[in-house]
């Protein structure tokens, strides 16, 4: 019974580290099945971050700190859409300059405005996505099995993570059940036979940046406000990438993106169980090597390990119209 304990603490624990993936592969998706390679979801995520809670310890607001991290992300989607789309730039250039602009911008404004060393006021309970209680799950607490599965790894979460997960399943209905989807797909795969069917190329595919930008300040927000109580700097420490890795690995569907990222968060929650922990005919190792567990897989995962992952095949190709 302790193991089974133990194994469902780990999967809550799962749970709550892969939202900020989950966000963020699934904004890769919708960029990436239009044709624009989008490496800036990191530089997203990070200004998303910073926007929410600065604004959260500003207003007390948990929700306009949410609004503004969408608007802040959405104007980053925008400007690499600008650069990517309408002046047809380098997509991998223009993403790692994003990057490095959210890397550099959101410390020196922390500075300036909180003079605590880039970072920002820790936030009250008020100003923060608490945990929300499922109906009767503390009636249900008791129950062998099914009770604790139910008040420990069921209930007990932020809405934002409710919110991640029914977007794993929206945004499979809008790729693959809507118009909009099929020719955001057909957007990536042949963009001349879109255009000749009337459809504007750079209108899809700037619908798909700002839909980007939306769910990177959601994973932005879910950082600062929710995983987190206020910005500190470079918090995203790669996830953006590990989300990529997510969404290779995904193949670009929406449901295996979902247990990819799970994945992910399942070694970031056991690295954190382990450290400290001595293994059986091993000893005790060291925290750095369960630290960097999920960044290993990345490099594995991409090695070529999962079969041939095969790209939108107009991806990061800027569309040209013919005269």
């Amino acid at each position: 019974m302790d193991f089974f304990n133990t194994l469902i603490v780990v999967l809550d624990s799962t749970v709550r580290l892969s939202i900020p993936l989950l966000f963020a592969c699934l904004a890769g998706l919708y960029s990436e099945r239009a044709g624009v390679f989008d490496i800036g979801l990191e530089g997203k995520m990070l200004a998303a971050a910073f926007a929410s809670a600065s604004v959260a310890a500003v207003t007390g607001s948990a929700w306009l700190a949410l609004g503004a991290a969408v608007l802040i992300s959405v104007f980053f989607a925008l400007v690499h859409g600008f650069a990517s789309i309408t002046h047809r730039g380098n997509q991998i250039v223009s993403g790692v300059a994003l990057n490095f602009i959210a890397a550099g911008t959101t410390v020196i404004l922390g500075q300036a405005w909180f003079q605590q060393g880039g970072r920002t006021p820790s936030l009250g309970a008020e100003a923060r996505f608490n945990a929300i209680t499922l109906p009767f799950a503390e009636a249900a607490r008791d129950i062998p099995v099914i009770g604790f599965v139910y008040y420990e790894l069921l209930s007990g979460h932020s809405i934002l993570v409710y919110v991640a997960f029914f977007m794993v399943f929206a945004t499979w209905w809008i790729l693959f059940r809507t118009r909009f989807g099929l020719r955001l797909r057909a957007v990536g795969e042949n963009p001349a036979a879109v255009d000749t069917a009337g459809i504007s190329v750079a209108w899809l595919r700037y619908r798909a940046v700002i839909c980007t930008g939306i769910l990177c300040g959601f994973a932005g927000t879910y950082l600062a406000l929710a995983q987190n109580a206020g910005f500190v700097k470079d918090m995203t420490a790669g996830k953006g990438y590990i989300a990529l890795a997510a969404l290779i690995f995904a193949k670009w569907r929406p449901v295996p993106a979902m247990f990819a990222c799970l994945l992910f968060g399942f070694l970031d929650a056991l690295a954190i169980r382990l450290q400290g922990t001595p293994l059986p005919m091993v000893g005790r190792v060291p925290a750095q090597f369960f630290q960097a567990l999920p960044y290993i897989l990345t490099v594995i995962l991409l090695a070529g390990f999962i079969g041939k992952a095969i790209p939108p095949r107009a991806g990061g190709v800027p569309y040209v119209k013919e005269r």
